[in-house]
């Protein structure tokens, strides 16, 4: 795991301090090493910082050069299957100098092109230079896992792991972008290739770009996307051969993310899916370690006993951590490592896990991506009800109530999501039922300034939700393009980084990603009693006999009684309230505080508004 930043330009590029700035930045990515290179002509600049974790000599130093010295890569990330990528370049000629994935993506890229994304299985970002076609190649994961932020303008390109690389630039433009910002205030974080700030895009997960030194500009494509919905043939499903094929997979892609020159432990939760990747991961291991991480304060949220019962079971050498507590002097540091702030307090104690794990392994594997592929959500059941018992009534009549429930009820109110989510077409799209600020309270937010801040998040989401399948189906690939994304996976990435730890999902390998949503059907992942069923069935076989797979707990903090007084209560009120430069309006922030002593469920939508605050504040962003 690594921080990779550049820059590419028709021009030669006479101020080269922002390089050196930007990969400073990134340093928490990457202690171990740094590394800067330049071409001849000036015109393109790469920097990098390592965090190492596969051949630890000075061989896998990057900027890396091929063999022939005309490709140069910066690289973040794993490829998983990089020793079977070579094992079938080295026949064709490709000499390596390293023990290194990175090495790999270079012969890669010099025998297939940029076809040699659909080789590579792993989590990564990278940039690679093609000297002789004056091109620079910028490639990202298949779901999302690892970050690239870049810009264009005035003929060239500035890239980086994350936002405050590019900030790093005292030149580099800050003012927010007004379609992020509602989609921000929507969802709880910023949609495909949009950023929050102006000027500033996403590469996509499953995208690739190649910008042309000669003519400066950009070609974007997406490489890779989900299956087709699964279509029964008549024959009759086998569910356990289902579960052992996945059984299969599951092991596989451990065993291969266990493999690092540095230690490596498994995050043991006590859920369901963590505990599945203890138990591939003890398969052929006589060491397995694992850590469960205690909070405190937290009571009811603790799940040490849980993770003790799989520890034991499979014999592994597990170690329960104490993280420090959780206070609100935490938050600054957490928007400004955050870059775009993201709706998600769990962010807190995910910091707090990542920095005492750290202590101890350098790289962790963790069970997210399961809850995604596999319908564990608590609110697939509930939809597949509320299709049940509401689906029958008049779509009009159904807008009608979803209405008026927006307009009658508080914001904060138990079930108010639910009854405005009544309003949605069953048979295309999917309810919101986890929006933070419906359309008319985003409008009150920012004062009513609908024509200067346009109310577009709702109209974004319907672009990405297919007609595709029936509701789970379409429920389960919306949340793996949006909600995993955008949101699970930067809160991984950005709290384990901070610490430099990296995190490996298993569950988020391409093929089990492409088994779930072209082989399982939606009756074997959610129904109106339950969730997860295949799953479930796997953890049945393998799993301890005592092991609760009904539980569903999460990653979570008790922010709600948190802020009934104290001292989270005082630094919300601060950030929010004790400012002349809010973007928000006034009446509604008291609305949403007072909502909150009330009894209401606006814990999450104060903390989104506080973050943003936070953030906007750290890097002086502006209107």
């Amino acid at each position: 795991m690594c921080g990779i930043l550049g820059i590419a330009s028709r021009e030669p590029i006479a101020d080269r301090r922002w390089l050196i700035a930007g990969r400073e930045a990134l340093r928490h990515r990457g202690p171990d090493d740094a590394g800067e290179w330049w071409s001849p002509d000036g015109r393109v600049g790469l920097g990098h910082r390592r965090l190492a974790i596969l051949d630890l000599s000075p061989a896998g130093r990057q900027p890396m050069a091929d063999v022939a010295g005309e490709l140069q890569i910066v690289f973040n990330g794993e490829i998983y299957n990089f020793r079977e990528v070579r094992g079938e370049l080295e026949p064709r000629g490709h000499r390596f100098r390293s023990q290194t994935d990175t090495e790999v993506i270079l012969a890669a890229y010099r025998e297939w092109g940029t076809d040699c994304l659909s080789r590579l299985n792993g989590m990564f970002a990278f940039a690679l230079y093609d000297a002789p076609r004056r091109q620079l190649f910028l490639a990202r994961d298949r779901a999302g896992e690892k970050p690239l932020y870049y810009s264009i303008a005035n003929g060239a390109l500035r890239f980086a792991s994350e936002l405050k690389a590019l900030l790093a630039d005292p030149r580099f433009p800050r003012r927010l972008n007004p379609e992020a910002l509602d989609c921000y205030l929507a969802f709880g974080f910023v949609p495909g290739d949009r950023c929050i700030l102006r000027g500033v895009r996403k590469l996509p997960p499953a995208h690739a770009l190649v910008f042309d030194l000669e003519t400066g500009t950009a070609r974007v494509w997406r490489y890779w996307d989900l299956p087709r919905v699964f279509e029964p043939d008549g024959r009759r499903l086998d569910d356990a051969a289902l579960a052992d094929e996945l059984e299969e997979l599951l092991a596989d892609a451990v065993r291969r993310q266990l493999v690092a020159d540095v230690p490596v432990g498994v995050l043991l939760s006590g859920g369901m899916d963590s505990s599945l990747v203890a138990a591939m991961a003890v398969r052929g291991n006589r060491k397995v370690k694992t850590f469960t991480v205690r909070f405190p304060g937290y009571g009811p949220y603790d799940e040490t006993e849980h993770a003790r019962l799989v520890a034991r079971h499979f014999g592994t050498e597990h170690v329960e951590l104490d993280a420090t507590e959780a206070t609100p002097e935490l938050l600054p540091r957490l928007a400004r490592q955050f870059d775009e702030p993201v709706v998600d307090s769990s962010m807190i104690p995910t910091s707090l896990l990542c920095r005492v794990v750290r202590e101890h392994c350098t790289v962790a594997l963790g069970g997210d991506g399961g809850d995604e592929l596999f319908a564990g959500y608590v609110h697939y059941p509930r939809l597949v009800r509320l299709d049940r018992y509401a689906g029958w009534m008049p779509l009009l009549l159904r807008r009608t109530v979803a209405a008026a429930a927006t307009v009658a009820l508080p914001v904060g109110v138990k079930g108010r999501n639910w009854l405005q989510a009544v309003g949605a077409d069953f048979e295309r799209g999917v309810p919101l039922i986890a929006t933070y600020f419906d359309r008319r309270t985003r409008a009150r937010l920012l004062d009513g300034a609908v024509g200067t801040w346009p109310l577009v998040a709702e109209q974004v989401r319907r672009e990405v939700v297919r007609p595709e399948g029936d509701l789970v189906e379409r429920a389960t690939r919306a949340d793996f393009r949006l909600y995993l994304a955008e949101d699970i996976l930067v809160k991984v990435d950005r709290a384990s980084m901070l610490h430099s730890l990296e995190v490996r999902s298993p569950f988020l390998d391409y093929r089990i990603v492409e088994f779930a949503f072209r082989k399982v059907p939606s009756h074997l992942k959610a129904n109106g009693q339950g969730r997860k069923l295949l799953l479930k069935r796997l953890a049945a076989c393998v799993l301890p006999s005592g092991f609760d797979t009904e539980r569903k707990q999460g990653f979570s903090i008790p922010l709600a009684s948190w802020l009934r007084s104290g001292p989270w209560l005082e630094c919300f009120r601060q950030a929010l309230l004790d400012t002349k430069d809010s973007l928000f309006d006034r009446r509604c922030l008291e609305e949403l505080l007072d909502g909150q002593a009330r009894g209401r469920s606006n814990s999450e939508r104060l903390f989104a508004l506080v973050l943003f605050e936070l953030w906007r504040r750290e890097y002086g962003v502006t209107l």
